[in-house]
């Protein structure tokens, strides 16, 4: 009989662990729909050996904590409990609100509670939405299992609707940041792996048709021809065909209905007068107000319209021979790179304050350009330099070694390169997408990376692609760029460190050949320096030594043939675990131009002069 019970009691379990919600295609700007945010106080648990997972697969006596589980009676055995545990932010990272988790690589279980009423409208359906999680996480909701996602940085969303019920709602979230060899970044990467639930979570009530996904974008054709037509393009997540979807642009007096095809799907082109059309540019970063209304099936009865809004600038980006053109016109990228990281050791950046901070202090440099490194940054950060006026490099994370052979390695990244686009292929701001940083060269390499260019170049013809490569040939003083991505690539972008991994003193005796004749960027050059400690320009760390090195720098980059832009390396001063030398870096990386206070070091100073003469 005991043996008949367990068995039943393992079918049951595993019923309930198995019953998976459809995790969905990404929701374009799910700021746009009706929506009730999860962020706030969350229950966690440390759960150094996971046995809150594994350990009910081995021993069906006990409850996972997926499940939480309370005593029924006072012999009850349940070693967990969720509503005594210590409650943390969220959206923020485990390591910067509980010093035991400083350095902690593993796993943490979340825990929230909502009051919540199932819709009830004809058809209607919930999306619980994750803008990222770090990294690998499963989730539940009311004990029932919503889904695994994997990777740190990309929003997603598992279609809930079947699990809710009237009144409590419980949703418990897995986290495990640990690193490992096939993950994209791998085990070996120079930031801090801030773990935990590090963006916003909300629950997205959608119609039972709705607008996946939408892109307007100025077509550069037209454009050059000197009229305007922007291209139209939307995925509704259902293949219904007939259906209509209308576009508004007051501003544009574009009023225009068009009809799915079988797939659920428009493509089309709205006529503009191109005397009306007011481009998005660093110097005047206009704007339109953008509606999409997808219209209910009115002759069956059925309800279900969607509404979308949005705010969406138009531009065009291109290349000619080794000029970019924004708009038609030749522009320098007056850059910066940017960790997505609080100011004043507060962890992961997460909310439009954090991000106005950070690019207000790019502003301030001089810079029209950022580079976003090395992964997709949030939501909030790309839109907030959208309406500042400053273009945006965004990248994933094929960071140094990545396993180029394995399959799912590839199909990780590839998710990420689709996700980051999907996200933000409306913001303006965005000129570059990049596929890779300092990767090591090999036939496996270039077969890996060819085709995320080609991935990129298909889900958007309307951005630059590239990726920051490493100088692989020196010769005494001359230094040669050669690289089989340099077919892949609309701009040809590599990192040198001359003055910090190699003697300062070389910088006026540097040239430079780019055997290719496509713009150039220089993604990463600098040095470090600890904010307040001064020496002799010879002297390592020293914000005198930063000075002197920027300067023999951007003097020695003034003679680069088809110098289109930099983005040296770094705003500020950021956490990472490789930084370990005692009284100077203390777990950071010294490079940035701010402290990590936003305190401007003397090489700030360099830099802003220099870029005020481009």
């Amino acid at each position: 009989m005991k043996t008949r019970l367990t068995t039943l009691f393992l079918l049951c379990l595993t019923a309930v662990v198995t019953a998976s919600a459809k995790e969905v295609p990404q929701l374009v700007n799910v700021m746009s729909h009706e929506s009730m945010l999860l962020n706030g106080k969350w229950h966690y648990i440390v759960d150094v050996q996971e046995e809150g997972y594994y350990d009910y697969r081995m021993n069906p006596t006990r409850w996972g904590f997926f499940r939480n589980a309370k005593p029924q009676r006072p012999e009850d055995l349940i070693e967990y409990d969720f509503d005594k545990a210590p409650v943390m932010n969220i959206p923020g990272d485990w390591n910067t609100q509980d010093e035991r988790l400083f350095f902690y690589e593993g796993t943490v279980w979340f825990k929230t509670a909502f009051q919540a009423q199932v819709p009830i409208e004809d058809g209607y359906r919930t999306l619980l939405y994750f803008g990222a999680v770090n990294y690998d996480c499963r989730v539940w909701v009311n004990g029932r299992e919503a889904g695994h996602h994997v990777g740190g940085f990309t929003p997603f969303n598992f279609d809930v609707t079947e699990m809710l019920r009237n009144g409590e709602n419980t949703v418990i979230v897995k986290v495990d940041n640990k690193r490992r060899a096939e993950n994209v970044p791998t085990q070996i990467f120079d930031w801090w792996n801030y773990g935990g639930i590090t963006r916003d979570v909300m629950l997205v009530k959608v119609p039972p048709t709705y607008i996946e996904s939408y892109k307007l974008a100025l077509n550069r054709t037209t454009a050059k021809k000197g009229s305007s037509s922007i291209d139209f393009t939307v995925s509704l997540n259902a293949k219904e065909a007939g259906r209509q979807v209308q576009v508004s642009i007051p501003e544009l007096k574009v009023k225009k209905t068009f009809t799915t095809d079988d797939e659920g799907r428009i493509s089309a082109a709205i006529d503009v007068k191109t005397k009306a059309l007011q481009l998005w540019s660093p110097e005047t970063p206009k704007r339109y107000q953008v509606e999409l209304w997808l219209r209910g099936k009115a002759a069956d009865g059925i309800g279900g319209s969607d509404v979308v809004a949005d705010s969406i600038g138009f531009r065009t980006i291109e290349t000619r021979g080794k000029q970019l053109l924004l708009n038609g016109k030749p522009i320098f990228l007056r850059g910066i790179s940017i960790h997505e990281e609080k100011p004043n050791g507060g962890g992961r950046a997460n909310s439009t304050a954090d991000a106005h901070t950070l690019l207000s202090w790019a502003k301030e440099l001089g810079c029209n350009f950022v580079r976003l490194a090395h992964y997709p940054h949030n939501e909030y950060m790309v839109r907030e330099a959208e309406r500042m006026g400053i273009l945006v490099w965004s990248e994933i994370p094929c960071y140094w070694t990545i396993a180029w052979t394995n399959a799912d390695t590839y199909r990780n990244a590839e998710r990420q390169l689709t996700d980051m686009i999907r996200r933000d292929q409306n913001r303006a701001n965005i000129i570059i997408w990049s596929i890779a940083n300092e990767t090591p060269h090999s036939a496996q390499r270039d077969q890996f990376l060819s085709r995320l260019a080609k991935q990129a170049r298909q889900l958007d013809d309307t951005r630059l692609i590239s990726m920051a490569m490493e100088v692989t040939s020196a010769s005494n003083y001359k230094n040669r760029l050669q690289d089989n991505m340099n077919e892949y690539v609309d701009v040809i972008s590599f990192n040198q460190y001359i003055g910090w991994y190699r003697d300062v003193n070389d910088a006026p005796k540097m040239e430079w050949e780019i055997p290719y004749d496509k713009p150039v960027i220089v993604s990463e050059f600098g040095g470090g320096a600890k904010y307040g400690l001064h020496g002799p320009k010879n002297q390592r760390w020293t914000e005198e030594f930063q000075e002197n090195l920027y300067r023999e720098n951007v003097a020695m980059l003034d003679k680069i043939d088809g110098l289109a832009g930099t983005t040296p390396w770094i705003l500020k001063d950021f956490r990472s675990p490789r930084r370990v030398l005692d009284g100077i870096q203390d777990y950071y990386n010294r490079k940035g131009l701010y402290s990590d206070r936003g305190e401007k070091k003397l090489a700030f100073y360099v830099l802003k002069e220099w870029y005020a003469g481009k």
